[in-house]
């Protein structure tokens, strides 16, 4: 007797479609993703050499003679045969610029000369000094000590005093105190901003002269 293969069901058929479609979907929205490409560096700055992509400037030649109008490429000629770099000196102007020198001792002057400023450069601070109305002696030297080192720093001194409970009553006491300390530095310090209350304390601004 021979035997017949079963026939396929029905299901597998719609199985069978579905599995194709999602196939061919997955084809469609496929994407290909392109390796990334970082941008180029930037250099810090005059422009030198080769880097010069002008076809005329203006020269001036390692002794400081200006040459007048000529060819990038003669600018260049010239600065190979002294041993030194064709830096541009001036771009905006028509033609640009350029110098025959050494560039290594250019960058080297120009950061010495960016170190030395920051180091000049005082960035003015207030330093806050706290004191009590009814302050003692030994606590007012040392106190006093801070004030003119601060000046002598070039920072600005913030005098605040507190009161307390019934110190509240004796108000002419705090003015009595920021007097002395403005009399004590008046001739190195000025004040800047006069004593006055807020809540429970007085504060004064002193700055150095």
């Amino acid at each position: 007797m021979l035997l017949t293969p079963p026939a396929r069901s029905p299901h597998w058929r719609v199985h069978a479609s579905r599995l194709t479609i999602l196939n061919e979907t997955a084809k469609e929205t496929t994407t290909i993703r392109r390796p990334f490409k970082a941008a180029a560096p930037t250099k810090d700055g005059p422009r030198s050499n080769r880097d010069i992509r002008v076809p005329r400037v203006q020269l001036i030649d390692a002794e400081g003679q200006n040459r007048g109008d000529v060819s990038i490429n003669d600018a260049l000629l010239l600065a190979e045969e002294a041993g030194l770099d064709l830096v541009e000196i001036s771009p905006n102007a028509v033609p640009p610029v350029v110098k025959i020198l050494d560039l290594g001792k250019l960058k080297y002057a120009n950061q010495k000369k960016a170190a030395e400023a920051r180091k000049n450069q005082k960035v003015i601070e207030i330093k806050e000094i706290k004191m009590r109305p009814n302050i003692d002696s030994h606590d007012y030297e040392t106190k006093m000590k801070a004030v003119r080192r601060f000046f002598e720093e070039g920072d600005k001194v913030k005098l605040t005093l507190r009161f307390r409970g019934r110190e509240m009553a004796h108000m002419e006491l705090g003015m009595q105190l920021l007097n002395k300390v403005r009399e004590e530095v008046a001739t190195i310090a000025k004040v800047e901003a006069e004593p006055k209350l807020e809540g429970r304390q007085m504060m004064m601004v002193l700055a150095p002269r």
